[in-house]
């Protein structure tokens, strides 16, 4: 729990109450300012190997502190020289006085900067593909499940030809298939800034090698492959283009208009009562009305995904006002904008991957829906049925209407149940049909080939897609006083047990303590 004195500051919720620990340490002081030390160490290790004067015994001292950085001494380095990658400079020199010659050796600020944040970039989205792809993975067995329910189908939301639940589902699962892609293509696409100097000549480093251009070029080549990347960005000003951030981001806010859009439906069909969100026995829905069962999960991916949504906004106008080979006024904005936008996708997925492992149905509400409009859908086929037991087409039609009108206005002016079958089947006009009627009510008769395009559409699309993260499908999302336990099968008990012993406030974090073996 924050002492006394960290409860007087401002906390981002999305850290403080949301957010996964993975995703957070992603973006945590700690990764950025060690994966700060370990770019200095490639940069030397590459350099001594292309022919720099640097000795084993300078980088060994390099690595042996890679990881215990003095926070406090760093912050008053910064303070005094009010320059963030000087002030660890001197930091990580204060530790490696042997190697402190050759930190940060024909570097500008942006290398260690820079890469950082496509490292990160890199990191959040191999996080964010494995949750969405278990929140594919639930719907999935959800639309196999109730493929061949038939529920009516709404536009405008008014009642229209009727569907089944499982290819509703599959709407909700084409979008995420397609922010799948998205998401694999623009962290493919990312590439390493590498080694390039104050403007992006590599000028510094000709000046190391005394004009050897090949080594430079495999310098480049070397650290960017130690980072982890196929490739370096051929061309870059100071900074890498943000455009790349755009790619990033858009990608990220078009997932929050798919989990939005899904969130929506679920709050819609909540208020009908066909389908709801978990509901944890002692869980409160209102504070002023008891019987409340407020979709609060779906409510709150809703929300953050607005603010997934507006972050777009942000790179794109960075980008834009970009002079020359570079400008400061992007820092401050890229580091709200970027830790946010995956912290919050972060959380929206955990929050829907929890809403899908326990979506209610209520099929006989769904048949109760079907029951009140299907008289009037089936009127065409009752109009079909006459004409083939010989009677005249305009005839029936005008029959049907009348018999409609004075059924609607049941529905609509007293308040009634939707009579119109009743109305039919006291009419002598209808005789010749009413062994039929049952049969031409089948709503099953109304879903076209909705359970097939299902079966299709998992088999040939969704499924396939999975197959790279199979070995993470396994975890699971349960809320739990306080925190959100993102667990597996294993050992989740004991840890959902000790997260409700020791947090007993209601906040929810998502929290991922244990790792597959």
């Amino acid at each position: 729990m924050a002492g006394a004195e960290e409860m007087k500051k401002y906390r981002s919720p999305l850290v403080s109450r949301y957010a996964s620990k993975e995703m957070s340490y992603n973006f945590s002081d700690k990764k950025k300012f060690t994966t700060w030390r370990k770019l200095w160490i490639f940069l030397a290790k590459a350099e001594k190997a292309l022919g720099l004067p640097i000795t084993d015994a300078q980088i060994a001292e390099m690595e042996s502190h890679a990881e215990d950085i003095d926070f406090a001494m760093a912050a008053e380095e910064e303070r005094k020289l009010r320059h963030d990658v000087m002030a660890h400079v001197h930091t990580f020199a204060h530790c490696c006085p042997t190697a402190a010659p050759i930190i940060h050796l024909g570097a500008t600020s942006c290398y260690v900067g820079d890469n950082t944040d496509l490292i990160a970039l890199r990191d959040g989205f191999n996080i964010l593909l494995p949750k969405l792809a278990r929140v594919i993975d639930r719907l999935a067995n959800f639309a196999e499940e109730y493929a061949d329910l038939p529920t009516l189908g709404f536009t405008h939301f008014q009642p229209a030809q009727l569907t089944t639940v499982g290819k509703r589902a599959c709407l909700w699962l084409q979008d995420l298939v397609m922010d799948v892609r998205n998401l694999e293509r623009a962290r493919d696409d990312l590439r390493f800034r590498g080694v390039k100097g104050t403007t992006g000549t590599q000028a510094s480093f000709l000046q190391l090698f005394q004009g050897d251009h090949d080594k430079v070029v495999e310098l480049d080549k070397m650290v960017t492959e130690m980072a982890g990347f196929k490739k370096a960005y051929l061309v870059t000003g100071q900074t890498y283009s943000r455009k790349v951030d755009i790619d990033c981001l858009s990608r990220l806010a078009s997932l929050g208009a798919s989990v939005h859009k899904i969130c929506t439906d679920i709050r819609l069909l909540a208020n009908l009562k066909e389908i709801e969100e978990p509901f944890e026995k002692e869980q409160i829905g209102s504070s002023a009305m008891p019987y409340k069962r407020n979709p609060m999960r779906a409510e709150r991916c809703c929300s953050l995904a607005r603010h997934l949504i507006a972050l777009v906004a942000d790179p794109l106008q960075t980008a834009s006002v970009q002079w020359l080979e570079r400008t400061l006024d992007d820092s401050a904005n890229r580091r709200i904008s970027l830790p946010e936008s995956f912290l919050t996708a972060d959380i929206i997925l955990s929050t829907l991957q929890n809403i899908t492992e326990g979506l209610v149905v209520y099929p006989k509400v769904i048949e109760r829906h079907i029951r009140h409009e299907l008289p009037f859908m089936a009127t065409e086929n009752i109009i079909m049925a006459i004409v083939k037991a010989g009677g005249n087409r305009q005839e029936c039609h005008e029959k049907i209407r009348v018999l409609s009108q004075e059924a609607a206005a049941v529905v609509k002016q007293e308040g009634g149940d939707n009579d119109l079958l009743a109305r039919i089947q006291r009419d002598p006009y209808f005789a010749p049909i009413l062994g039929q009627l049952d049969a031409l009510l089948d709503p099953k008769t109304f879903i076209g080939r909705a359970p097939q395009q299902v079966k299709t559409f998992l088999a040939e699309e969704v499924r396939p897609l999975l197959e790279p993260y199979k070995a993470n499908m396994d975890v699971k999302v349960e809320l739990a006083a306080h925190k959100v336990c993102v667990v597996q099968p294993a050992c989740g008990p004991l840890l959902l047990v000790l997260l409700l012993v020791n947090q007993p406030r209601w906040r929810e974090v998502i929290t991922d303590e244990m790792k597959r073996d």
